[in-house]
């Protein structure tokens, strides 16, 4: 038959000014392994030295906070700038701007040359869109990797930052030499489509210099060379660029996921 240690060996056990000596300590010890009565009447023992001692400490720590300095404010507004755009992107913004105005400018002072616009439109926001996503210019990319805004979502808002700021400096390049609004606006769209599908596959900024050399080499350099528009941006060709366009944009829709591996798509 077990022998449970009296309550007023247990006192003196939860006691520390009692002096219990070892053995005693010990035994009771090896008792309250094997005997849940007996814990439970120690638990009852030091319950009011445990409330005393998380007082305390609550006390201190109230102390230490009101002593330290206020906490900053939050400052919801770079959280969300960062998710649509960086300030990475101003200086190829500022330049795709300068460089739309120049060709307006060449346009008007040399009527019979192509139209500098119109050829310069598709690959106009290929540069910050590049930039845009790119953890060479994000100073905050490990940061934003790791939330639930990164990906696909980010790469839209960001892309849209840059629109923002292209499209209405196509739409004045435009209404100031007169060429067609659609045949600037609808290519400069397609290719952003264009860049964000298949960056789904080889990475943004990949897909932006290829789509941006294969349309200065293919497109730009020739028309400049014979002093012709090419035939995709001749009046009319309009219908066809909007439907390119939602088949880009469903078709980088279709490649959504693969944007969550962050690392492989910058």
């Amino acid at each position: 038959m077990t022998t449970h240690p009296s309550p007023a060996v247990i006192a003196r056990y939860t006691d520390r000014e009692a002096g219990l000596d070892e053995v005693t300590a010990w035994s009771v010890e090896v008792h309250l392994e094997d005997c849940a009565d007996c814990r439970a009447l120690v638990a009852d023992s030091t319950a009011d030295d445990s409330r005393d001692l998380l007082a305390r400490v609550a006390a201190a720590l109230d102390d230490d906070i009101a002593a330290q300095p206020a906490p900053a404010p939050r400052r919801r507004w770079t959280a969300a700038r960062h998710r649509w755009t960086v300030w990475q992107l101003t200086p190829w913004l500022i330049m795709t701007v300068a460089v739309l105005a120049c060709a307006a400018g060449l346009q008007a002072i040399k009527p019979s040359m192509p139209s500098l616009v119109m050829l310069l439109a598709p690959v106009a926001p290929l540069p910050a869109v590049a930039v845009a996503w790119s953890r060479r210019h994000d100073p905050a990319w490990e940061l934003i990797a790791g939330t639930a805004a990164a990906g696909f979502t980010m790469l839209l808002r960001r892309t849209a930052g840059v629109l923002a700021v292209v499209v209405p400096a196509l739409a004045v390049a435009s209404s100031r030499t007169g060429v067609s609004l659609a045949l600037t606006l609808l290519p400069c769209l397609a290719f952003a489509a264009a860049t964000i599908a298949l960056g789904a596959l080889v990475g943004v900024r990949r897909a932006a210099i290829g789509l941006g050399v294969t349309w200065t080499a293919a497109v730009i350099a020739p028309a400049l060379v014979t002093t012709e528009l090419p035939v995709m941006l001749q009046p009319g060709t309009s219908p066809a660029w909007a439907l390119l366009t939602l088949a880009l944009a469903a078709a980088a829709a279709a490649q959504s996921t693969s944007f969550r591996r962050l690392t492989s798509h910058n």
